[in-house]
């Protein structure tokens, strides 16, 4: 695309939403435009579609979404489905109805079914049942990747979906009720070791296995896809390399410097038990993720600690 298109990210505060701002003006991409929950809030349709009226974007990136880990996506299941449905709604019909032509919607990997062969390919979307405890966000993405696909049908659109894995990152939420398994970690692991503790308990088993992406690599990703003017089906962002949660967990305590004993509660849920994205259709497009998960880790836990000082 020309460096000077007018590009709006939705989302822009959050930790997807920041790094696709830092990849576009990495890549000379300066006309880029945002607007925070006070300027435009995403779940007013009418004040949606007079802002992108006005501003005619020449391209929208959908970062933006309610999101969380196992317990805020059970606990929360109405709040999830409802919020994430009208955000994606209002963005991607308001952006048809003001003109734009090209969209890139962000998902997730729970899209695919619970019991699902690995590594997933993006054609067993709807062959199975999903994770019960994140059915509700995974549903609402669904319809997001269907909205943008009967836009390109009915209206000859170019609304692209991206399914990244699991993410984690500069300016991620560290929330520990409603924060994603690896920040939590990074959280929970630092206040041990200040406190002393001799034990560091996680929930679960600690046998599911995961694949986490660098949410800076997912930023490159996306902005490449529009760099070359991607116009395909549904597409898997990750690694192509996953680990177990203990071993995620001992990588975390290693990187925090946490000395005691790991300890897992199997009274807690697992959730998915394997979840590995085949990214072999954007490999072949000529990208690969380049942060290792350590590296990676540490970048998030200096950023955590960064945001919450001593």
């Amino acid at each position: 695309m020309n460096k000077s298109a007018k590009i709006f990210v939705a989302g822009h505060r959050g930790m997807v939403g920041s790094a696709i701002v830092r990849s576009l003006h990495t890549k000379g991409y300066n006309n880029v435009i945002t607007a925070t929950r006070d300027q435009l809030d995403l779940l007013d349709q009418k004040a949606v579609y007079a802002f992108l009226e006005k501003e005619r974007p020449d391209y929208v990136f959908i970062a933006a979404a309610k999101v969380g880990g196992i317990h805020a996506n059970n606990t929360y299941r109405a709040d999830f489905i409802f919020q994430n449905l009208s955000i994606q709604s209002n963005l991607i019909h308001g952006a048809h109805l003001a003109g734009i032509q090209k969209l890139m919607f962000l998902g997730s990997s729970c899209i695919y079914p619970r019991e699902c062969p690995q590594p997933i390919k993006e054609s067993y979307l709807l062959t199975g049942p999903l994770e019960p405890t994140n059915e509700m966000y995974a549903v609402a993405k669904i319809a997001g990747i269907k909205l943008c696909d009967a836009h390109n049908h009915q209206y000859g659109r170019q609304y692209v979906s991206v399914m990244p894995t699991n993410l984690y990152g500069l300016n991620d939420n560290y929330d520990l009720n409603n924060s994603h398994v690896l920040p939590a970690l990074i959280h929970k692991a630092h206040k041990a070791k200040l406190a002393g503790e001799k034990s560091f308990l996680v929930w679960g088993t600690g046998t599911p296995m995961r694949e986490f992406l660098f949410a800076d690599d997912l930023a490159d990703a996306c902005t490449f896809l529009m760099d070359s003017d991607y116009n395909g089906s549904l597409l898997n962002i990750g690694t192509g390399v996953d680990l177990t949660i203990r071993e995620l967990a001992e990588t975390v305590l290693e990187v925090v410097g946490f000395q005691g004993q790991l300890e897992f509660d199997s009274s807690k849920p697992d959730g998915t038990p394997r979840k590995l994205l085949d990214v072999s259709a954007l490999n072949a497009l000529g990208w690969k993720a380049q942060t290792s998960l350590k590296d990676g880790i540490a970048l998030s836990y200096k950023d955590f600690q960064a945001r919450y000082p001593n």
